[in-house]
């Protein structure tokens, strides 16, 4: 590792647990991050950041002037551009070290199985629940951990997903016989620091999972009421009916 290296990810590297082993495991990563909006805008910078080596940037919306408020690897004066392209700008100008590739097309159950055969860790950063669904299920097959966060209004929640068999999936926590399309934050709205919070809290989760340290929170679902800024944590079980992880692979 070089001395401008050395430098620049210094103070993690002194880290109990970390040290340069961890930065050089950072480094070898590649990480699939769904969504550039309010949740993927902390969780890309602070990979950026950190130094993961690879960082897939998928999200195929362009950018407007109401995200501005809570998705801050956006500027106005990208207003137009495609959100995977104005986050590669951004993210390439915090760390010139990290290769960044642009999907700009929504994901779907046909294209995830290639792309996280390149991958270590999932980010789950997007706003609907057909890609949520088809994200778990890829990752289920394809034993990649899942890294899950939700925000609304003031709340917010953030888990993660082992991929592993005997660990629950998203669809124990959602089935999808359940009625999904209504909540939004344009009609319901959103305090931006909350997004900032679970965010960041899903980047945190990523970096344990890629250099070992600490216990990620797999079969925990931390979740955050903002107006008294308290978390509640529940514990998750595999749901022995679930469609997805309970079938033979």
């Amino acid at each position: 590792m070089i001395n401008d290296q050395l430098s620049r990810y210094s103070r993690q590297i002194l880290l109990p647990n970390f040290g340069i082993t961890g930065q050089e495991r950072l480094q070898a990563a590649r990480v699939l991050i769904v969504g550039l909006g309010g949740l993927g805008s902390p969780v890309a910078l602070y990979l950026a950041a950190a130094g993961v080596g690879r960082l897939l940037l998928a999200d195929g919306d362009t950018v407007e002037l109401s995200n501005l408020h809570r998705q801050i690897v956006h500027t106005t004066s990208r207003i137009g551009m495609l959100k995977a392209q104005s986050a590669q700008l951004a993210l390439a100008e915090q760390n010139p070290e990290v290769e960044l590739v642009t999907i700009e097309h929504r994901l779907t159950a046909d294209n995830l199985p290639p792309l996280l055969a390149e991958v270590d860790v999932v980010v789950d950063c997007c706003d609907n629940f057909a890609t949520r669904f088809a994200l778990n299920a890829a990752c289920v097959a394809a034993r990649r951990p899942l890294v899950s966060g939700a925000v609304l209004r003031l709340e917010g929640q953030v888990t993660v997903f082992s991929g592993q068999p005997g660990d629950p999936c998203y669809r124990c926590l959602y089935p999808d016989s359940e009625d999904f399309n209504g909540d939004t934050c344009a009609t319901n709205g959103i305090l931006a620091p909350i997004a900032g919070i679970i965010g960041s809290t899903q980047a945190a989760e990523t970096l344990k999972i890629l250099t070992g340290i600490g216990t990620p929170l797999i079969g925990q679902l931390l979740v955050l009421d903002g107006l008294t800024m308290r978390w509640r944590s529940l514990r998750l079980r595999a749901d022995p009916a679930c469609p997805v992880c309970t079938q033979p692979r």
